[in-house]
C-alpha cells in the first residue's frame, strides 16, 4: 500500500484498535505462513534457515488454543529444544509471540503450557518416543522432524495419539532432510506442503547474513538444503548412501565385545575452524559395528576432552582412540590431564582420508554398520563428503577411527579387505 494511505489508515484507528493491530498474525503473516485451508491431517511446512518456521510454528498452536482445541502436543527433537525454541526462549517462541491477553503459563514441572481459556499444550521429545504411546491430543506441532533421534518411532506414536476432536492435525516445521519418514510424508495424499526459501523473509533478516548466506552457499548442495529447503538426492560423488544407514537403524543394541570412542581433534576452536569429532562405537560377536553416539563439539580442548571422557564412561568403552596428525601428543595429554586412568591409542593418518573411508563405507553397504537411532550430522557428513574435499570431515573421521579399531588394525590402511565379502571403491 502506498506510505499516504497507509499512514491515514494507522493514524484513524483508535490506540485500542492499533494495539490489537500489531497482534494479529492474519495481518502480520505472508500468505504462505497461514493455516492452508480444506482437508489435510499434516501441514508439512519445510524450508530454509530463517524462513520464518519457527513463529509459524508458534501462531498455528496460539490459534488452534484460541479456538479451544485441547490438548495439543508440543514436540521438538529434546526437551530442551522445546523450551528453548517452541515454548519460552526463541524471539519466536510461543510466549514470545502470543498476544499479551492470551500470553499462557509456562508450567515447567508438569511439561505444559496453559493458556487463559483453559486450553492445554503437552511437550515431549523426539529422543523418548514412547512418552507419545497413550497420550490423546486434538493438534500437534513437531518442529525439526528430520533431525530426532526417533523420527519415525516419534511420528508413529504421535499419530496413535492424534484421535480426540472432529478434525485431528498436525503442523511439521522442518528443515527438510532426505530421510525416509520426510519422504513419506511428502507422498502421503492427506499432506499439504509450503515450501520456502530463507530469501522469503528478507525484510525481517539482516542483511548482511543473507548477504554472506548468498555468497558462501548459493548454488551449491547445502545451499539448496539449508537455504531453499530443497530434499537432495544422494551425491553420487559421495561414499556413502543413505538408504545403507536408514535400512540398518536399530532400537536396541546387542551384547558388546568391545566399545571405544574415536577423536578427531580440531587444531584450534576459533569460529572458522573444524569441530572435533567424537564418536563412540561398538562391535557385537557377530562382527556387526554399532554407531552409540555424536558427541562432537566445537570447542577448547579441555572442553572437548570432558565431552570424550564423558562419552567413554556413559558407554563404558574399551578406550579411546586419537587421531595425532594435528595435535601429536596434546590428545592424549589433555585426556590425560582430565582423568589420568583413560586407557587411550594413539593413531596415526599415513594415508588420505579416501583411502581410509572407504573400507569403512563397504561395511555400511554390507549391512554390517548400525546407527542407534538417527544422527543428524554426522549422517549428513558421510553423504555429502565427497574424496577430496577442502573441508575436513571431523565426524567422519572419528567414526572411522572408531570402526578401525573395533575391526582390530589401526590405522586404517592396514585394515584387511580380505574381511570383507564385497568390497566396491568409488570415486
Amino acid at each position: 500500500m502506498p506510505a499516504v494511505q497507509r499512514a491515514k489508515i494507522l493514524n484513524s484507528l483508535t490506540d485500542e484498535q492499533a494495539y490489537y493491530l500489531q497482534n494479529d498474525w492474519q495481518l502480520l503473516a505472508r500468505p504462505a505462513q497461514r493455516i492452508p485451508s480444506g482437508v489435510w491431517f499434516t501441514w508439512l511446512l519445510r524450508s530454509g534457515r530463517g524462513y520464518g518456521k519457527t513463529r509459524t510454528g508458534s501462531e498455528t498452536v496460539i490459534g488452534w488454543a484460541m479456538a479451544g482445541y485441547s490438548p495439543i502436543a508440543l514436540v521438538g527433537q529434546t526437551k530442551a529444544d522445546v523450551r528453548d525454541t517452541m515454548v519460552e526462549i526463541g524471539d519466536s517462541s510461543i510466549l514470545k509471540v502470543a498476544p499479551p491477553w492470551f500470553r499462557p503459563v509456562y508450567e515447567s514441572s508438569k511439561r505444559r503450557l496453559v493458556f487463559p481459556n483453559g486450553s492445554i499444550c503437552v511437550i515431549y521429545s523426539g529422543d523418548e518416543p514412547d512418552q507419545l504411546r497413550g497420550p490423546q491430543h486434538m493438534k500437534a506441532w513437531v518442529d525439526e522432524l528430520a533431525k530426532f533421534k526417533y523420527p519415525q518411532e516419534t511420528w508413529d506414536n504421535l499419530e496413535f495419539g492424534l484421535r480426540k476432536g472432529d478434525n485431528p492435525q498436525v503442523i511439521c516445521t522442518t528443515t527438510p532432510r532426505p530421510i525416509k519418514i520426510i519422504r513419506d510424508l511428502i507422498a502421503d495424499s492427506r499432506t499439504v506442503q509450503t515450501r520456502g526459501s530463507t530469501l522469503d523473509n528478507a525484510a525481517n533478516l539482516n542483511p548482511l547474513f543473507i548477504e554472506r548466506m548468498q555468497s558462501k552457499y548459493e548454488g551449491t548442495r547445502l545451499g539448496r538444503q539449508e537455504i531453499n529447503g530443497d530434499i537432495l538426492d544422494d551425491n553420487p560423488e559421495a561414499l556413502w548412501k543413505r538408504s545403507d544407514i536408514d535400512d540398518n537403524k536399530v532400537r536396541q543394541i546387542p551384547e558388546l565385545s568391545y566399545v571405544v570412542v574415536g577423536v578427531d581433534p580440531a587444531a584450534t576452536s576459533k569460529a572458522g575452524s573444524d569441530d572435533t569429532g567424537i564418536i563412540a562405537a561398538g562391535k557385537s560377536k557377530d562382527g556387526h559395528f554399532y554407531i552409540l553416539g555424536d558427541y562432537t563439539v566445537h570447542d577448547t580442548p579441555q572442553k572437548w576432552g570432558n565431552a570424550a571422557i564423558t562419552a567413554f564412561h556413559k558407554h563404558q568403552a574399551n578406550k579411546i582412540v586419537g587421531e595425532t596428525n594435528n595435535g601429536g601428543e596434546m590428545v592424549e595429554h589433555t585426556l590425560k590431564t582430565i582423568d589420568s586412568n583413560i586407557p587411550f591409542k594413539a593413531v596415526h593418518a599415513s594415508r588420505g582420508k579416501a583411502t581410509r573411508a572407504e573400507p569403512v563405507s563397504a561395511l555400511y553397504e554390507q549391512g554390517r554398520i548400525h546407527h542407534f537411532g538417527t544422527f543428524p550430522e554426522l549422517e549428513d557428513q558421510l553423504c555429502e563428503w565427497v574424496p577430496g574435499a577442502e573441508k575436513s570431515p571431523d565426524r567422519l573421521d572419528a567414526l572411522v577411527w572408531s570402526i578401525a579399531e573395533l575391526e582390530g588394525k589401526t590405522p586404517l590402511e592396514n585394515f584387511s579387505l580380505s574381511s570383507i565379502a564385497t568390497t566396491r571403491f568409488r570415486g
